[in-house]
C-alpha cells in the first residue's frame, strides 16, 4: 500500500530516488490506502482498502467516481447492484439491478434489467389475478380420457354423468368460478352441465375445494348421462 503527491522535488540524489520509488509504488498500487491521498489529480485512480472500493477521479477533480468491488476474499472484481448499461454517447440502455415491483406489474418499463425468477413470478400472478387457473377437455364416457389441459392432473369417474376435476396445483381459494359444457349424444338429445353437484340420482351439492370441484351431466330429463365430450375452465385466484 502505497500513496506520494507524485511531485518529485529537487533534492539530493539518494533522497530523489527514494521519491521516485515512492511514486512509482503509488502508482503500481493503484493508490491504495484506508484514506484518500492528500493530493489528488482529476482521472487518478485509488484503491480504498477501508472499503475495498477502486475508485477514479471525477475530470473536474471534485469527487470520487466507484468503480466497483474488490472482493479480497475471493480474489474478484464485483460490479455494484443497479450499475446503469450505457452506449457510447453515455446514453442508458439498461440496468445491472432489479427495478421496482410496480414496473414490472405495470409491464410497461422498457429498460433492460436483471430480475430474479421470484419478481418475474410476482409480477405474472399480479398481472394473471382472476384469470384462467384451469382447464380441461376429457371424453367421460367408459374410462375417462383426457384430451388436454392445464393445472388438472386427473378426472375421476364418481359414477354416470359424475365426475370430479383435480388440480395439480391447488388454488388459494374456493370462492373461484368454475363453467362447464357437454356435447349431446344423439340418443339422449339436450344435454346440461352442472358444477359442484356430486353422483346419485339427487345430485347432492358437493362443496368446491382448493384441490378439486365436481360436474355432473344430465339430459333434458333430469337423468343423469355420460357425454363424450366435457370441458370446464376454472377462473380465480
Amino acid at each position: 500500500m502505497s500513496q506520494n503527491d507524485l511531485v518529485i522535488s529537487n533534492q539530493n540524489f539518494p533522497a530523489t530516488r527514494a521519491d521516485i520509488n515512492n511514486a512509482l509504488q503509488a502508482l503500481g498500487s493503484s493508490n491504495s490506502g484506508a484514506t484518500e491521498p492528500a493530493t489528488t489529480y482529476a482521472s487518478m485512480l485509488w484503491h480504498d482498502t477501508t472499503a475495498e472500493v477502486l475508485k477514479i477521479r471525477s475530470e473536474a477533480n471534485d469527487a470520487w467516481i466507484s468503480i466497483g468491488y474488490l472482493d479480497q476474499s475471493a480474489d474478484a472484481f464485483r460490479i455494484f447492484d443497479d450499475t446503469q448499461l450505457v452506449n457510447t454517447s453515455g446514453t442508458q440502455v439498461g440496468l445491472l439491478g432489479d427495478q421496482v415491483t410496480a414496473t414490472w406489474q405495470g409491464g410497461t418499463g422498457t429498460l433492460p434489467s436483471l430480475v430474479s425468477p421470484a419478481s418475474v413470478k410476482a409480477a405474472i400472478d399480479a398481472n394473471v389475478t382472476n384469470s384462467v387457473k384451469a382447464w380441461v377437455s376429457f371424453n367421460g364416457t367408459g374410462a375417462v380420457s383426457i384430451r388436454d389441459s392445464f393445472n388438472v392432473s386427473s378426472v375421476t369417474d364418481t359414477g354416470v354423468g359424475s365426475y370430479v376435476v383435480n388440480f395439480t396445483t391447488s388454488l388459494s381459494s374456493v370462492n373461484y368460478a368454475a363453467v362447464a359444457s357437454v356435447r349431446a349424444l344423439a340418443s339422449s338429445g339436450a344435454m346440461f352441465a352442472n358444477i359442484h353437484n356430486g353422483s346419485g340420482t339427487s345430485f347432492p351439492l358437493r362443496s368446491p375445494q382448493v384441490s378439486s370441484y365436481a360436474i355432473s351431466v344430465t339430459n333434458r330429463t333430469n337423468y343423469a348421462v355420460d357425454s363424450d365430450y366435457v370441458a370446464s375452465a376454472v377462473f380465480g385466484n
